[in-house]
């Protein structure tokens, strides 16, 4: 039996969400543009994204199972947390929640190092956004707020072409658009053949 895959789902969902935030963080609309924000991160990132990590778990796949499931947390927390808690929360706090998502980001990036080049792209740039935006809530420095939304478009324009490549590929029956390989890895010198 040949279950669909789930990731073009789920990285459409992250891509979408994370660009129409991204274009708020960099300048390009301002805080009254968030209220749609938040509909495609409780609808798209949150729910059609975790929904794709559950879809994960037959396939075996614990990477995707973990990354699409809390990311769509994510959006979900996001969501809330903007509609009902934001105005009480202090910012070196949110500063906190945000490093700690570049804290798992980056140790998830690592285990993207064994995957293809796009994902490992996609985990590169995110870490940097989060990290970016942490670091933007504790020193209050604009800059950096906007450099971390820029670095959310990058990781939101990864993370499309890897679904439209996922998507493109697999209904050609071919690779059309390229997402790197992983390199073939070396047999460990403890299990070679005698």
């Amino acid at each position: 039996m040949k279950f669909a895959n789930p990731a073009p789902l789920g990285l459409s969902g992250f891509a979408l969400t994370t660009w129409m935030l991204s274009m708020v963080n960099v300048g390009w609309f301002t805080g009254a543009s968030v209220p749609l924000v938040l509909a495609s991160a409780f609808a798209f990132g949150g729910t059609a994204q975790f929904c794709a990590g559950l879809m994960e778990m037959p396939r075996g796949n614990t990477f995707g199972f973990v990354a699409f499931c809390s990311y769509g947390a994510f959006w979900w927390t996001f969501a809330l947390f903007v509609q009902f808690f934001a105005a009480k929360v202090p910012a070196d706090f949110v500063g906190w929640w945000l490093v700690m998502w570049g804290v798992f980001t980056f140790y998830m990036w690592l285990g993207s190092l064994a995957l293809n080049r796009a994902v490992q792209l996609v985990f590169l740039a995110l870490w940097i956004t989060f990290f970016l935006l942490g670091t933007a809530e504790w020193t209050g420095i604009a800059m950096l707020h906007m450099a971390g939304g820029y670095m959310g478009l990058l990781t939101a324009a990864l993370a499309f072409y890897l679904a439209a490549a996922e998507i493109i590929n697999e209904t050609h029956g071919r690779s059309v658009l390229p997402i790197g390989a992983p390199a073939a890895r070396p047999t460990p010198i403890l299990h070679q053949p005698a």
